[in-house]
């Protein structure tokens, strides 16, 4: 098995596309046709994580953060990040991070704070934006069904809960070939009118490839005329963070608790108390100050992430209960996440969970 048919699997729950544009996900040390002897996954990339890789005969780390997020301009080892990449490259093993790209799948990273929390009815609390192109193209009319089908199979025309959806137009194109044309209706050099249907499709950016693809391989002009759009338009179903309810309504100070030993963290710095029931809940892994409007515009009454600064907990405005429970703790069952989903998939294939704590935060 080569490492592409790893990451293809693992781009089908976390896209590439999806991921923000100022991250660094995918491939970032290795190459795609390297056969996969063992996958380590981790939340971090460090030098024991390594070291654990070739312990435990891994020549693939599946890694959450990104051990290369700016621009390397040297590799002499000077800093950790450096060493990290010398040491893989070395050693021949290959380091894969999906970092946003999971942070904004609907069954990634808040999905499974909702899942440990056991928070029911949820859905995503910041929708995202760029993610849905639309095509227009023109195709003879009696041809405008084959096409259709075709787009459909490639992945165009999914909508929330419907498939299939289209929007077509009758009308006449013209055109005319030139000396070097080989027009399929028509004669060259003279001016043709067609019968032609307008169908236009939306979709995921992530399928932009082989909706193309079968655009050309299914329309039957020598030249295909076609638009594509990158939307506005949010996807309900793909974004940052999550919003749920828990079963039952707590007080303040028996969430937090509740909180402090299920994400199993030591300390959680939350705002003031404002004598609210706490039901419905918004979570955001990792660093999540700035979703704070979200989640209150969302109604509801807590927020749980991390890296809240001193002066954003007065966000809270005795309108909700923030908690942050520190970074790490708030990714730390993402590697579980992608074990699972993994194993699942190769299921007589070698993935292993990092034994390691990359958390570089200490209590006392």
């Amino acid at each position: 098995m080569k490492i592409k048919e790893i990451t293809n699997c693992i781009e089908k729950l976390a896209p590439l596309q999806y991921a923000e544009d100022f991250d660094n996900v995918g491939l970032l040390v290795g190459t795609y046709q390297t056969e996969v002897r063992g996958v380590l996954v981790t939340l971090d990339t460090l030098e024991e994580t390594v070291d654990e890789a070739i312990a435990k005969k891994c020549n693939l780390i599946v890694s959450f953060h990104p051990i290369i997020f700016g621009g390397l301009k040297k590799l002499n080892g000077n800093s950790y990040v450096e060493r990290v990449v010398l040491k893989a490259i070395k050693n021949d093993i290959a380091i894969y991070a999906t970092h946003t790209a999971l942070d904004n799948s609907q069954n990634g990273v808040s999905a499974k704070m909702c899942e440990v929390l056991g928070l029911v009815n949820t859905k995503i609390l910041i929708p995202k934006k760029g993610i849905i192109k639309k095509l227009t193209t023109f195709v003879p009319s009696e041809k405008a069904n084959n096409l259709r089908d075709a787009l459909f199979n490639a992945g165009a025309g999914n909508i929330g809960n419907y498939d299939q959806c289209s929007f077509n137009m009758e009308g006449e194109g013209t055109y005319r070939g030139n000396e070097n044309s080989n027009p399929t209706l028509g004669e060259r050099g003279k001016l043709h009118t067609e019968k032609e249907t307008r169908i236009s499709v939306v979709f995921e950016s992530k399928n932009e490839a082989s909706i193309l693809k079968a655009l050309q391989e299914n329309h039957p002009y020598e030249e295909v005329a076609y638009e594509l759009i990158t939307t506005e338009n949010v996807h309900q179903n793909i974004g940052m963070g999550m919003i749920g309810e828990l079963p039952n309504e707590m007080d303040e100070q028996e969430f937090l608790l509740f909180l402090k030993k299920t994400m199993q963290t030591a300390c959680v710095r939350h705002s003031n108390f404002i004598n609210k029931k706490i039901k419905k809940v918004a979570v955001l892994g990792g660093a999540g100050s700035f979703a704070i409007s979200n989640a209150k515009g969302a109604g509801a009454d807590a927020y749980v992430s991390a890296d809240f600064k001193y002066h954003e907990f007065f966000k809270a405005e005795n309108s909700i209960l923030l908690a942050d429970i520190g970074h790490y703790e708030s990714e730390q069952f993402t590697k579980n996440l992608l074990v699972d989903y993994l194993t699942k998939k190769f299921s007589n294939f070698a993935i292993v969970l990092s034994e390691k704590s990359t958390n570089p935060i200490y209590y006392i």
